[in-house]
């Protein structure tokens, strides 16, 4: 369903563009989940982030699956080109500037990718020339020996639809510290656990504290729980340089009652 409706949007897009009579349309196709990149047009996907979960499809070349979502949908197109988001932000910058050695992606989730010379990859050597380079991509969300943890990264770690991180089995923990999907949560068990020793509201619970809260419907174990907050109200409250803080007072009073 999810490649089908990508097709969909491609099919759009193409009636609103023109055809093209004799030419096969040719895509870039940007996948920001870790994938097993076997040519320049085919990648296995290795296992969905960012709290995604569509089933069957790990382990499947995701190429093919567009580009058999595309011939259901009698779009005359193929994927060209298979990039991860990183590496097509280096790559945009670069087309720029050739200085750029270093793409970051901070946002609902986090990645980064470099320029390396080729001799220095050892699994590469003997495969291309030694005096080439190429971009290494991190997938630094995936880091977790030796990350301190606290107890809020360890719960909401516990929560989410993918939880590892008391398994020992690395699932994306440096990416749930720190990312735009995760933040809010963190900081709302936070602020649960002052308000629950007395620190923080006086002797009032605000209810809606004690609800767990999400980005999207399919991070957490029980979607049906509504909203009280999002991460974006982390970035309002950092910015708040009032003397009294009110920006502060203001989005708590809007977050727990």
């Amino acid at each position: 369903e999810l490649f089908d409706f990508i097709a969909s949007a491609l099919a759009n897009f193409a009636h609103k563009d023109g055809n093209f009579p004799g030419k096969k349309g040719e895509i870039g196709f940007t996948f920001s989940f870790p994938v097993k990149q076997t040519s320049i047009d085919s990648g296995i996907l290795i296992k969905w982030t960012k709290g995604f979960a569509v089933s069957g499809t790990a382990g499947k070349d995701v190429v093919a699956c567009l580009n058999e979502a595309m011939d259901r949908k009698g779009i005359d197109m193929r994927v060209s080109a298979l990039v991860n988001d990183t590496v097509a932000t280096l790559a945009g910058a670069r087309y720029w500037d050739d200085d750029v050695m270093v793409a970051v992606i901070l946002g609902t989730g986090t990645n980064a990718c470099y320029v390396e010379r080729m001799d220095c990859i050892p699994k590469l050597q003997g495969e291309y020339s030694p005096s080439g380079r190429t971009i290494v991509n991190l997938e630094w969300g995936a880091f977790s020996k030796g990350l301190p943890l606290t107890v809020f990264d360890r719960d909401m770690d516990a929560a989410s639809i993918n939880p590892g991180e008391q398994a020992n089995s690395s699932f994306n923990i440096f990416e749930k510290t720190i990312s735009g999907m995760y933040l809010g949560e963190i900081a709302r068990r936070a602020l649960l656990h002052m308000a629950e020793e007395g620190s923080l509201f006086g002797k009032s619970m605000p209810e809606k504290l004690s609800m767990p809260f999400v980005l999207g419907p399919y991070l957490f174990r029980n979607p049906t729980i509504p909203n009280c907050c999002r991460t974006p109200d982390l970035s309002t409250m950092q910015q708040d340089g009032t003397e009294d803080l009110h920006t502060v007072g203001s989005v708590l009073y809007n977050v727990a009652g």
